[in-house]
């Protein structure tokens, strides 16, 4: 049997509980990351030692060939066994698979390539070619220490944010930042400061979070001088409104289902700019519906339509309410993140009245 030193054992609960911690919300494709499949794959990398400068490396097969009464023995022989065992043809470990073979590409494509490999929290071997069947991933030693049955409290988190500022990129780290800021914001409700300078307090909840965002970054990156219209939260709760302005450009914006949250209008131009943002925690982005319900507002208004511009607002494109959401999304519209500001999604549709993108740059 092949010597080398194993780390600590450590328990698959204990991995499910720190995961979490390390890849909190906003860290990029954060569920390949976090999910049941990942807490087995870094479980097994550290049950059989498949650590950076080990010479130990994990195959899928390591994970899905993993058992309920294998992963329970402790002992180095029987760790290193299954090391060198499960990579035989026809092994079979005592007691039911943890997964079928089939999840060999989930392991190997979006846990390992696209989730940990991504992120530097997993090497891979670079002399192997693409087809071979070896092992040929390892656990950044570093972030193998974080699993330490030992260490608790303030040392790990210390760990763990030192770990994330060497690996995480500036983005990545960015969009977790953002993401703690609104959670603790929306504990003890939302205040929001619009482009004149007032405030309004929103209601506590990711939504509230997400309409600050768009009043004080997205607004002021996108528009050259914008006015909040229109703002309001669930249940139809009009928290500002500006019936001044709306009657000097001719809107009618009495509350109906089809108004959205958030109504912006940019007065720079020669023209004004009008910008339906709907807010998207849960469901409910601009459909194609919904955009063709706001149109005939501002058709007997008398707007061009190039001069009407749709938002959809989410917290970030990795949390599943842009995931559940994206095939719904009206044509001609746009999709905004507050986890990464500077950026905007459009969806180009063929329309010839379609805004160009350069109106909201």
């Amino acid at each position: 049997m092949t010597e080398y030193l194993l780390p600590p054992y450590v328990p698959k609960f204990l991995v499910s509980e720190r995961l979490p911690l390390i890849f909190p919300e906003g860290t990029p494709n954060r569920n390949y990351c976090v999910r049941d499949l990942a807490v087995s794959t870094v479980f097994t990398m550290l049950y059989i030692g498949a650590i950076e400068g080990s010479g130990v490396y994990l195959a899928p097969k390591h994970v899905y060939c993993m058992t309920d009464e294998a992963a329970a023995d402790e002992t180095d022989s029987a760790r290193k066994g299954y090391a060198a065992n499960a990579l035989k043809a026809g092994f079979r470990a005592t007691g039911r698979r943890w997964y079928a073979d089939n999840t060999r590409e989930p392991i190997r494509d979006e846990t390992l390539r696209e989730g940990f490999v991504a992120l530097g929290a997993v090497y891979a071997r670079s002399d192997l070619p693409t087809t071979s069947s070896k092992p040929r991933y390892a656990l950044d030693a570093e972030l193998a220490q974080l699993f330490n049955p030992e260490l608790e409290g303030e040392a790990l988190t210390e760990k763990i944010r030192r770990w994330q500022e060497r690996h995480l990129s500036k983005a990545a780290l960015a969009r977790i930042v953002i993401q703690r800021r609104g959670a603790a914001a929306s504990q003890h409700g939302v205040m929001v400061t619009f482009p004149n300078g007032e405030t309004r307090r929103l209601a506590p909840g990711p939504s509230s979070v997400i309409s600050r965002a768009v009043i004080e970054q997205f607004a002021l990156r996108f528009l050259r001088e914008p006015v909040v219209l229109w703002l309001s939260e669930s249940g139809n709760k009009v928290i500002a409104r500006d019936d001044t302005l709306a009657s000097e450009i001719g809107l009618n914006i009495e509350a109906d289902k089809n108004l959205p949250d958030i109504i912006l209008v940019d007065l720079a131009g020669e023209a004004a700019l009008i910008v339906f943002v709907e807010v998207v925690a849960t469901d409910g982005p601009v459909t194609q519906r919904r955009r063709a319900a706001l149109l005939e507002l501002t058709d007997r208004a008398g707007f061009e339509r190039n001069h009407i511009a749709f938002v959809t607002a989410f917290a970030d494109r990795d949390a599943p309410p842009f995931k559940k959401t994206v095939a719904s999304l009206a044509w001609d519209s746009f999709a905004w993140f507050a986890s990464e500001p500077e950026n905007l999604v459009q969806m180009r549709g063929g329309g010839a009245a379609a805004i160009s993108m350069s109106q909201l740059l």
